[in-house]
């Protein structure tokens, strides 16, 4: 049984890789320890109309015996549209078993959505925000916030150091009601010296407006192409709100690849478990991350 799962956990390991390599910033590392893994599946590269996250968790059992366990999480996916994909997922693994199938899932998928796109379907309905409601979102939970609290608020916390070759990762949070808390919280946190000389800055946040019922987020890679947004999607993935994580990387001259980005979202997660924004490492293998609808504040090379 040991030799079972040793040749499954190499082959996972393989195919974990392959599909980092294949999906870039589409592929996301929720729990590396726990072999949770999501990956954003749109019709379009650069302008998706649909799009669907598949989340899975791989069994020790996987590939040989057992499949993933998975979920699919789209507003707009219910009904005979889930059953339908989920029909085509399970026909695919009883068609390979005892072959790694996420990539030939991910495309299965992505032919729906693509069959979908073609129909001409209107896409899923997005609520559009102007400038004045966004600021008007800002002021309120500024105003609602006790000016009391809000030392209290822009204090942060440090997670533990995870080195890696020399280059080292510290993530950082604080909770925020509004951008504004944003750009204090980064303030404060640069009066840091240690953390002023980290090479890379990047943090991503997510404010809940309650009245609207609205996301308001936004990240920053600060020169680590690409991470702010890994960042945000996992955040995104656990459906955490009102917080914001920093994640400071001091590059040790060795560069890292892809194993950067899992530092990243390590640290980050850790962080948020520690704090209690999320209960448990268990938290991310059930059913995370229902989508809201989201505004995102305007803006958006290894080492």
């Amino acid at each position: 049984m040991a030799e079972g799962n040793a040749g499954n956990d190499q082959r996972q390991n393989e195919e974990i890789e392959a599909l980092s390599a294949i999906y870039g910033e589409e592929w996301c590392v929720v729990d590396d320890h726990a072999r949770v893994f999501c990956i954003r599946i749109g019709d379009d590269k650069d302008h998706p109309k649909w799009t669907i996250c598949l989340q899975v968790m791989l069994p020790n059992e996987y590939p040989a015996t057992a499949p993933p366990i998975y979920q699919l999480n789209a507003p707009w996916l219910r009904g005979q549209e889930r059953v339908n994909i989920s029909n085509s997922l399970e026909e695919i693994y009883i068609d390979n078993i005892g072959e790694s199938i996420l990539y030939l899932w991910v495309e299965k998928i992505r032919d729906v959505l693509i069959r979908k796109s073609q129909l001409a379907e209107p896409g899923p309905v997005v609520e559009k925000k102007t400038e004045e409601e966004d600021i008007e979102c800002e002021d309120d939970l500024f105003l609602d916030y006790d000016p009391e609290n809000l030392y209290r608020a822009l204090d942060y916390d440090f997670g533990e150091n995870q080195p890696d070759r020399r280059s080292t990762f510290q993530a950082h949070l604080a909770p925020v009601v509004c951008p504004k808390q944003v750009k204090m919280v980064l303030a404060k946190l640069y009066e840091n010296k240690k953390i002023a000389s980290a090479t890379h800055n990047i943090y991503a946040y997510r404010i809940y407006c309650e009245g609207k019922q609205t996301f308001l987020q936004d990240c920053e890679d600060d020169g680590e192409t690409a991470a702010g947004g890994r960042l945000l999607h996992l955040m995104e993935i656990l459906n955490v709100r009102n917080v914001m994580v920093v994640v400071s990387r001091w590059y040790g001259g060795i560069l890292l690849g892809p194993d950067r980005f899992k530092h990243i979202n390590n640290c980050a997660r850790n962080i948020l478990v520690e704090k209690n924004y999320i209960s448990s490492p268990e938290e991310s293998s059930k059913g995370l991350g229902k989508n809201k609808k989201v505004k995102k504040d305007k803006k958006r090379s290894e080492h």
